[in-house]
């Protein structure tokens, strides 16, 4: 802990004393507001290099316009040597027939050395998957206290159990969970509550390199859609308790044919207690899987109202998240689209059903000519009210031949809460790393310099990530909360924690994946605007148990286990 505290400050203090820093507190706008809020002009730089991660994504283009290419990939922020410093992993892909690299392409992990920097130390820890990769989640499915990690490929799925050691294992056969079909987003998550990490995988098509099929747009060669090809089923595992896990899809009634997964996250939409389910498919209807608590899950999002567009057609689904963007304590969910589809925001009208609210929030005609992909709500000028952030990138490498008022490459998007129930579009007044425009597909988000504010990991297509780190200057408050299950699973994903401030509270929910193939930071980050103390901290755990704290002091690292009472910075 007290390391997290000496970082926090020597973050904060040689910011502010950088030059390059001055420029951005002189054109700072702040003002008090009745909820006892600052705002902050928001900036980010990319510092990708600078922080030691050179990734290469690679497809395996060559020309063929396998189906494949288009999709990947995913990265995961976590801490997989318990050293208070979250890492960072990156999936790959690889070659196909026509293409032939030199040394072959690898997933990769970089190790947070706490100033800043990373090491790749994707061969001491044994993660050198070379197969052709798409997402990846994290959990301790061993609850041994060490997340692992799973990842999803076109080809065999695996699953990398965390040794505790700085090495991982591959341990996919003897779990049970190598799945040979195509792989792309996947979420643990504890759907009976039984202290035992399950795990979901999205499935997407039935394709084969060897029946690629040749398409045209206007006598230009270019990718197949989605239409041409069968959706394949995803798959539920149940945890055993015994390191192994049983596909109970067909007896959870999850088992569906015409789904095209790409995007998974889960959360309790009902306030029942039991995690509930969102999947975005692509040109099928996407997916609510309502928990019954028995076992089984029914798929309720026609009946909910997000299952289609407000057209009454399928849309093509790519992330899917869940937040509580208005801060009345229900989850709210977004899903993003493909272009001319506007990304869907739906509110929670706690009745069991939801109220497409994507234009009056003024979020979703802005996403008209792109294609969106990694979504998340984030609070990211720690005021208290979560901002969506969308990334962008088309499918098509040669789109302006056949529709020139379209791009490859795109500019991402950053909304900004409001706080009056709509959004506005700030990406150009944010610095020039969110006016960069690439092939834009995973977004990952976490803290990883731990100075209290959220940063942002980007994945492209064909092309290097972006490490977003966010410099912006304000004097907004923040509390960041660990959690560590002991009747609960070990990481205490589905764990919702309540922070009260001001009379004001705002939820979260602790999450295996989600966004699009990947993992955010587990870490719950919470923005308390100018309040000196959260006047209540609630965390409801999944075992029933329900721990509350008052007057918890602000930035700080908290790590709470259940049932116990934490230790606060001083």
């Amino acid at each position: 802990m007290e390391g997290f505290i000496s970082r926090f400050t020597f973050y904060t203090t040689a910011q502010v004393s950088n030059l390059r820093y001055m420029f951005h507190v002189i054109g700072i706008l702040i003002f008090w507001s009745g909820d006892f809020t600052v705002s902050a002009q928001l900036h980010f730089t990319e510092v990708t290099s600078q922080a030691g991660i050179h990734f290469q994504h690679v497809d395996g283009r060559s020309g063929e316009k396998y189906f494949v290419e288009v999709y990947g990939s995913g990265a995961a922020w976590f801490d997989y040597d318990r050293d208070g410093d979250i890492d960072l992993y990156l999936v790959n892909g690889s070659d196909l027939p026509g293409t032939h690299s030199d040394i072959l392409p690898t997933n990769a992990l970089y190790c947070n050395n706490g100033d800043g920097t990373f090491t790749d130390v994707t061969v001491s820890a044994k993660v050198t998957d070379g197969g052709y990769g798409f997402g990846c989640c994290v959990g301790d499915y061993d609850n041994d206290g060490f997340k692992d990690l799973y990842v999803t490929n076109f080809g065999a799925n695996l699953l990398y159990r965390n040794n505790g050691d700085s090495t991982f294992t591959d341990v996919t056969e003897g779990a049970g969970v190598g799945d040979k079909r195509w792989g792309t987003s996947a979420a643990f998550a504890d759907y009976d509550n039984d202290g035992h990490l399950d795990l979901f995988v999205a499935n997407y098509a039935d394709y084969q390199l060897e029946n690629n099929l040749v398409c045209h747009r206007m006598n230009f060669r270019t990718y197949c859609p989605p239409d041409d090809f069968a959706g394949i089923p995803d798959a539920l595992y149940r945890n055993n308790g015994d390191g192994t896990f049983r596909n109970i899809t067909q007896e959870a009634e999850m088992f569906h044919t015409n789904g095209k997964g790409l995007g998974v996250a889960w959360g309790d939409y009902n306030n029942d207690g039991y995690p509930d389910l969102l999947v975005a498919n692509d040109m099928t209807p996407d997916m609510l899987y309502r928990n019954n608590a028995d076992g089984t899950f029914t798929d309720v999002a026609l009946f909910v109202g997000v299952a289609l567009s407000a057209q009454g057609v399928a849309m093509g689904g790519m992330g899917a998240n869940f937040g509580d963007y208005d801060n009345d304590g229900w989850l709210d969910l977004v899903v993003t689209n493909f272009q001319d589809d506007p990304n869907s925001l739906h509110r929670n009208l706690r009745d069991s059903t939801f109220s497409d609210i994507t234009y009056v929030t003024k979020f979703g005609g802005i996403g008209l000519p792109y294609v969106g992909w990694g979504v998340d709500f984030v609070d990211l000028d720690n005021d208290r009210h979560q901002d969506l952030f969308v990334v962008n990138g088309h499918v098509y490498d040669n789109i302006e031949k056949f529709e020139p008022t379209y791009t490859y490459a795109q500019q991402n998007h950053l909304f900004r809460n409001l706080r009056d129930g709509t959004f506005g579009e700030i990406s150009d007044q944010c610095g020039p790393a969110l006016r960069l425009k690439k092939v834009s597909r995973g977004a990952a988000f976490g803290d990883y310099d731990n100075d209290g504010d959220i940063d942002i990991l980007i994945t492209n297509s064909n092309q290097t990530p972006d490490l977003l780190r966010n410099d912006s200057i304000n004097p907004n408050h923040w509390l960041i909360i660990e959690t560590i299950g002991t009747q609960s699973n070990r990481d205490g994903i589905g764990a919702r924690v309540k922070v009260t401030v001001g009379g004001m509270s705002q939820i979260r929910e602790v999450k295996s994946g989600s966004s699009y193939l990947s993992q955010s930071d587990m870490r719950l980050h919470f923005g308390l605007g100018a309040a000196q103390k959260a006047v209540l901290v609630e965390i409801r755990w999944p075992s029933g148990v329900v721990d509350r704290f008052s007057d918890v002091k602000p930035n700080q690292f908290l790590q709470v286990t259940e049932g116990e009472e934490p230790k606060q910075s001083e």
